[in-house]
């Protein structure tokens, strides 16, 4: 087993709101389809990495509580982490030290309630 999570779905009741967060967070565009009575906007991910959605739909409810998803924060989470509250969220831990061979990491609450994570090695 190369990764031990392969796929994961950030829940959403306002599906449009949250695409328009991400893809500002993220700077990329989110893709979005209808699927299996879901609505999806996909994540950006390189071919062949692990990969993850934005979903509305029935069973999906936003969250502060349960896993802790970390999202990549690229070079330096400073970055995205400058635009969540731009977009509608709040940083509830800036960007924090783990140590020298771990790098850094930040949390925050997306628009719709959900708790995440960024992680960088700057």
């Amino acid at each position: 087993m190369s990764n031990a999570i392969n796929w994961f779905e950030i829940p959403a009741t306002n599906f449009e709101a949250a695409v328009d967060f991400y893809g500002k967070v993220l700077d990329g565009e989110i893709l979005t389809q209808d699927m299996m009575g879901m609505q999806m906007g996909f994540l950006p991910a390189g071919e062949g990495n692990v990969g993850g959605a934005v979903v509305a739909g029935e069973g999906y409810k936003p969250s502060t509580e349960g896993a802790l998803v970390y999202l990549n924060g690229g070079d330096d989470l400073n970055v995205p982490l400058s635009r969540v509250e731009a977009a509608g969220g709040k940083v509830l831990m800036p960007k924090t030290k783990i140590s020298d061979e771990i790098g850094h990491m930040a949390i925050f609450l997306d628009n719709e309630g959900n708790r995440l994570a960024f992680h960088s090695q700057g």
